[in-house]
């Protein structure tokens, strides 16, 4: 098998085991992206609300990816979607379907493991509190309603973990992604005795945790491969957010503000996150709402039209759209309610609103939803911008202006694939840290300035804004 690249010897590969598909990259010493390659796989959704994927499938994606493109290459990275349960037997056979991030079926176990462990202490040692996505609760699951499968269990992992096991036969985990295990004592940068010993966890069961760029093992080809990241602190160092000072904010189907930070810091009512992140002995918090640039998809599908087209149609009103308010939580919301029965709402509306009106007001409400999450982490003097919703030049002015900083666009953004790349290449001596990675690859275009005209009445909206989610929740009782 021979490589495609040109210099091998100066190049480090990013492997990201997403939801819907792998992406694989290499990128060059200056941070060039050579080659992009993405293979996707199958989700199974066997019962309302249950998601899950064969971890062989990854696998088989992840080599046809790799074909031809890692001999002799400095090092490779891992990143990966998050949470997701992977139970193997004492052969390393996978016993059952992965159970992934967005599967809704631990709220009964979410419950039960803030009782055992107590909201405040689990908050205090993990960071955050159960929630339905987390690997934990799948565990407490698994016990329950497959009592025969968890007998068999002699390894636990999580997905992009499964990959680095079958590229080097060796089980570990970095620290970032095990934070999104409510396992790992998240400021002790370890596995939690007094969580497993409460939830009845045997520790053996455990991969070895590892910081991120350490090198977790090596190919057949003698390739080191990092520990890699879960796929938000892995896209937070893909944008240069290695180091407290400019956030990051990502725009995709979900938004995401994310914040490095010098210490373990954790939120009392866990309304944001508080992870380890992918620079060792830093840590990270980051606000999730459910329903970003997947707010305007739902509009487009509802009133037809391109995003071009609606955007600029929501150009023609003013800030505020003379009232009109949405709600952009369709899919229930995280951060900062953490209630998955909360429901999207316009109120306000006239009948000389129309479609760019409720556009507008699409991309404010989620401006709003950013502006809580990015109050939650304790905010910050300028962002940078990720995800399909940062194409619009519109939204950016106006999530600016809902911020009040400026944004930042990147040179290059290939997300949590990018953040993988570069620790792979700290892994293989192609850089001596992750700060020299981010500092020689990561760079800005532009940036995005707040409409001065627009920050007074954005204050306006979001006091409505806030008022509308208690309001709503009292009526409906959700």
């Amino acid at each position: 098998m021979s490589s495609t690249l040109q210099n091998p010897s100066r190049t480090a590969i990013g492997i990201d085991v997403g939801t819907s598909a792998v992406k694989v990259i290499a990128v060059a010493e200056d941070g060039e992206v050579l080659e992009r390659r993405e293979v996707a796989y199958p989700l199974s959704t066997p019962q309302p609300g249950w998601s899950e994927q064969n971890p062989d499938d990854w696998w088989a994606a992840t080599e046809q990816a790799l074909e031809g493109l890692t001999d002799g290459v400095a090092g490779i990275g891992l990143s990966g979607q998050m949470h997701g349960l992977v139970t193997l037997d004492a052969q390393d056979r996978p016993i059952r379907p992965a159970i992934l991030w967005n599967d809704q079926r631990t709220g009964a176990e979410c419950d039960e493991i803030e009782e055992k462990v107590g909201f405040d202490r689990l908050v205090e040692l993990t960071g955050n509190r159960a929630l339905t996505g987390f690997t934990a609760p799948k565990l407490l699951w698994l016990r329950k309603h497959e009592p025969d499968n968890y007998a068999r269990i002699a390894h636990i992992m999580l997905p992009k973990d499964y990959v680095r096991l079958k590229l080097t036969g060796e089980r570990a985990i970095d620290v970032a992604d095990a934070s999104g295990t409510l396992l790992l004592d998240v400021a002790k940068r370890r596995w939690s005795d007094e969580v497993l010993q409460t939830l009845e966890i045997d520790p053996a069961w455990l991969p070895t945790v590892l910081e991120s760029p350490e090198v977790s093992g090596r190919t057949p080809a003698g390739i080191a491969v990092a520990a890699g990241a879960g796929d938000q602190a892995a896209g937070g160092l893909g944008v240069g957010v290695d180091r407290p000072g400019p956030l990051s904010v990502a725009m995709g189907t979900s938004g995401v503000v994310f914040a490095a930070l010098p210490e373990y810091r954790a939120d009392a009512q866990a309304r944001v996150h508080a992870f380890c992140h992918a620079v060792p002995g830093a840590w990270h918090q980051m606000g999730v709402m459910l329903s970003a640039a997947g707010s305007l998809a739902w509009l487009r599908n509802v009133v037809g039209g391109e995003f071009s087209g609606l955007t600029e149609e929501a150009a023609a009103w003013g800030p505020g759209t003379d009232g009109l308010t949405f709600l952009p939580y369709l899919t229930g919301e995280r951060t900062p309610h953490a209630d998955p029965n909360a429901r999207g709402a316009f109120t306000g509306l006239e009948i000389r609103h129309n479609r760019g009106a409720l556009t507008r007001a699409v991309l404010e409400g989620v401006a709003c939803g950013l502006r809580d999450s990015f109050d939650l982490v304790g905010g910050g003097e300028r962002g940078r911008v990720s995800g399909g919703g940062a194409r619009s030049e519109l939204w950016l002015q106006i999530v600016a202006s809902v911020l009040e900083i400026p944004l930042e666009r990147l040179a290059v953004e290939e997300g949590a694939a990018y953040g993988a790349a570069l620790l792979g290449g700290v892994a293989g001596g192609l850089w001596s840290d992750v700060h020299e990675a981010v500092a020689a690859c990561v760079h800005t275009h532009s940036e995005v300035q707040p409409v001065q005209e627009w920050i007074e009445p954005y204050r306006e909206l979001r006091e409505r804004y806030r008022a509308l989610y208690p309001a709503l929740t009292q009526l409906t009782g959700s």
